[in-house]
């Protein structure tokens, strides 16, 4: 290259050179993350309070770029990684989960005084483990990424060493999640000795048709969706979630790993499936549609029925996640994985815009008990807007942008014939609106019964008021209006996600 005429645009295409950049970015900046927590031993925190979101949105920018490339030309690929719309989206998806999950963390850290660097630490290599599904092209990174990011979850549910429900939250979440990786890794190995030694996730999809062995082809299958509907929280592999939930201290730990991990499983699910397994579609269709039927049912039943406001929202999680799988099956060549890219990006959006208001409500009064929200409109006006404005999205009241991606994930299921999964998916939505509602009309008509509530409010919290309104509350707006404007701008988004079959 002739350095002396290097322009903007000849450094613009370059990044597309760089297949990896996003993940090296997070990468150096963890390391820096380290060597400035040792090098200052934990006095400088601003800085690393800087490193961790402008590394990510450096990452997140370098994507874009790479993903503006990419539309210009045809997909990357290589013998190790294969890099298409899909990957690029779901890498933008994790980039932004990591983004908005910083500042939720900041006022937290601080206030209850735990490691800063660990937890900044333990997050990025989660985001940079959780990107690497999303491009990866066999079987060995697929795996390794997936648990190096799963791990680093397990880690942070543990972050409050002191907290005896964090540390029981975390010893149940361990031994589960160890137990869960054992299937995923069995089903991958027993591809690679059917295939004849194939890493690759091509090399091992052509092999498959025309192999004998169809036992042991059902088994890995079976392996495969068992690992994977743990990560994703899919009935009946959703026991560790409400208990981690509740358990683990730092709510911005559960906000993070809530849709970290899980779009990362989602990745890995949707492209081991759609590639190593099309000719038997049928087959995992049927198994997957009870999982998600399964999980829509249960998760929005128990859901009415809780009191802590961490574990309520670990039951809709789990609904959410089945809705979602209605969009995998439902993908064709016309529309790809539209539906449920698009409602994907609407949850996120929504489920880390609800943990803000939780964190700010825990922060300033040291409780996550549905009963302590009981007139608080009173109290604090601003922290009852949000949950206004997202409940009815999460439940899929129109006009906010939940409905509106619902409506298109149940319609493309319909189309492509999911028509059990769609009514109940229907009947379900409606349960959700009821205990949303409900929540929403105790912050603003009902009474606590503690006497004096402002007392209360102040006496147990972690932090003043005038501190916990920051970081928090800037991330609670940001939210709020990404929720809107993914609602106004739905055409476009679907319109970006169709490309997107395998």
């Amino acid at each position: 290259m002739n350095y002396t005429n290097f322009t903007f645009p000849d450094f613009y295409f370059s990044l597309g050179n760089l297949s990896t950049l996003p993940e090296r970015i997070l990468t150096l900046s963890l390391i820096a993350v380290i060597v400035i927590d040792l090098s200052n031993k934990g006095r400088n925190t601003t800085l690393l309070y800087r490193i961790s979101p402008i590394s990510t949105l450096i990452g997140t920018i370098a994507s874009l770029c790479q993903w503006g490339i990419q539309v210009q030309s045809v997909s990357v690929a290589s013998e190790n990684y294969w890099i298409s719309n899909f990957s690029y989206i779901f890498r933008f998806f994790i980039l932004i989960c990591s983004l908005l999950s910083i500042p939720l963390s900041v006022d937290y850290i601080r206030c209850s005084k735990t490691a800063l660097a660990e937890f900044l630490f333990f997050l990025l290599t989660a985001s940079s483990g959780g990107m690497v599904p999303c491009w990866a092209s066999d079987l060995v990174t697929l795996h390794v990424a997936l648990e190096l990011s799963s791990l680093s979850s397990r880690f942070l549910s543990g972050h409050t060493k002191k907290d005896i429900r964090s540390n029981e939250a975390t010893t149940k979440f361990l031994p589960m999640g160890g137990a869960s990786s054992s299937f995923l890794l069995y089903g991958p190995s027993l591809l690679h000795g059917i295939s004849g030694g194939q890493l690759q996730l091509d090399k091992t999809a052509g092999v498959l048709p025309s192999s004998q062995y169809l036992v042991a082809i059902y088994t890995a299958i079976a392996s495969i969706t068992a690992g994977t509907a743990f990560k994703l929280s899919l009935v009946p592999f959703h026991q560790w979630t409400p208990d981690v939930y509740e358990g683990v201290s730092p709510i911005p730990v559960v906000a993070f790993f809530s849709v970290t991990s899980k779009v990362a499983a989602l990745a890995l699910f949707t492209r081991l499936f759609g590639i190593i397994f099309p000719h038997l579609s049928n087959e995992w269709h049927i198994v997957v549609g009870l999982l998600a039927t399964s999980s829509m049912i249960l998760g929005n039943l128990i859901a009415v029925t809780q009191i802590s406001m961490k574990r309520m929202l670990a039951y809709p999680s789990i609904s959410q996640i089945g809705y979602i799988m209605i969009g995998v099956l439902a993908a064709d060549p016309e529309n790809g994985y539209a539906s449920m890219i698009t409602h994907t990006f609407i949850y996120i959006l929504m489920n880390l815009g609800t943990f803000a208001r939780i964190t700010s409500f825990g922060l300033r009064t040291g409780t996550d008990n549905i009963r302590d929200y009981a007139g608080l409109y009173m109290k604090d006006p601003v922290l009852t807007f949000s949950p206004v404005l997202r409940s009815p999205s999460l439940g899929g009241i129109p006009p906010p942008s939940g409905f509106f991606g619902k409506l298109h994930l149940f319609w493309h299921g319909w189309k492509a014939g999911s028509y059990p999964s769609v009514l109940v998916a229907l009947v379900t939505s409606v349960i959700s609106i009821y205990y949303y509602l409900k929540i929403i009309k105790l912050m603003f008509t009902g009474k606590n019964g503690r006497g004096d509530a402002s007392t209360t409010y102040i006496r147990n919290s972690l932090v003043s008021p005038s501190i916990s309104k920051s970081s928090i509350e800037i991330a609670m707006i940001i939210r709020a209006l990404a929720s809107i404007l993914s609602g106004i701008l739905i055409d476009p988004i679907i319109g970006i996600t169709r490309n997107t079959l395998f």
